[in-house]
């Protein structure tokens, strides 16, 4: 069990530190629980919609399977003994959200800890002699930033217009695009835009260039993850009856819901219909907020409550 819970708080990091999804960690409920298994922990993500993604999960499969298909070891005792096991992993689901969660109407939004390019570097210029000055200057910020390990891409085709350049890698998702062009070259400095929009702004390519580069990836990193944190607090939304979750649910549209978090009694029957009634699920049961169910009444039967419940609409 310590295993499998280990395991679902790895993903958590990874999604925040290298993804900036901010995920809520928690334990199905045994309607949703793997088949088999004693307890499946899950992390599950808001995306920009308000509907959820299972983006992860671990279980905790007790010696179920071993008794299934007889895996055994062999104790320090001599005896053979049937094996504890877990069962983890993530897959596609954890692309879907990473598309999802960040990009807009233009295309990918990429945080930079995972962007196959970092930074793209469009050269301009119009007359040959205006060439070399550029591209001196090029291979200057390119070996600089190679030299500290960021993925760079160099953009110098003539046949391409400048503004077709800057639309392909927003489409993409670049987070950050750097243009050097004569003025620029004269001047030894870049032209740069980030992916996520503010003010254009100038680096030397100096000796601090490097650094100032790798604080604005930084930068960009840690305001996706800080943007879909706010997303996710705004969204979520904690109701005290059924009734209050069911309006807001049908009175929202498919891109305007929330998370919805209650005091709940552990019931499959209610569950289901709950499902049924007006398509939203329970999505975990989060760990860091059970103690809110003390003392509590169930949203929906009115019983004692047992655990604090995330529901939502879900992919």
């Amino acid at each position: 069990r310590t295993r499998a819970e280990n395991m679902i708080q790895l993903y958590a990091r990874f999604s925040e530190e290298l993804l900036s999804i901010p995920v809520v960690v928690g334990v199905k409920s045994p309607s949703e629980r793997f088949a088999g298994a004693d307890e499946t922990f899950t992390i599950e993500a808001q995306m920009q919609n308000g509907w959820a993604l299972q983006v992860g999960t671990s279980h905790f499969l007790g010696q179920n399977f071993a008794k299934a298909f007889d895996v055994t070891y062999q104790a320090s005792s001599g005896e053979l003994e049937l094996v504890w096991a877990s069962s983890w992993g993530v897959s596609t689901r954890m692309m879907g959200a990473l598309i999802m969660s960040h990009s807009d109407d233009t295309g990918l939004v990429l945080p930079p800890a995972v962007a196959p390019i970092q930074v793209v570097i469009v050269c301009m210029w119009k007359k040959e002699d205006e060439k070399a000055l550029v591209e001196d200057l090029v291979s200057q910020a390119r070996s600089r930033l190679q030299s500290r390990s960021v993925r760079v891409h160099v953009d110098d085709r003539v046949d391409i217009r400048p503004g077709a350049k800057y639309f392909e890698y927003e489409r993409k998702g670049v987070p950050l695009r750097m243009e050097i062009g004569p003025r620029d070259a004269a001047k030894g400095s870049a032209f740069c835009a980030r992916r996520i929009g503010g003010p254009k702004f100038s680096i030397p390519i100096d000796e601090g260039f490097e650094d100032r580069v790798l604080s604005e990836l930084d930068s960009i990193q840690t305001n996706l993850l800080e943007a879909a944190r706010t997303r996710l607090h705004n969204r979520t939304v904690v109701v005290g009856t059924y009734g209050e979750m069911k309006n807001a649910i049908e009175q929202g549209t498919t891109s305007s819901l929330n998370f919805y978090l209650a005091p709940w009694k552990c019931d499959s029957r209610n569950e289901e219909f709950i499902k049924e009634d007006c398509k939203a699920t329970i999505r975990c049961y989060p760990l860091d907020e059970q103690h809110r169910a003390e003392g509590q009444k169930c949203f929906y039967s009115g019983q004692d409550a047992d655990r604090m419940a995330l529901f939502a609409r879900a992919y």
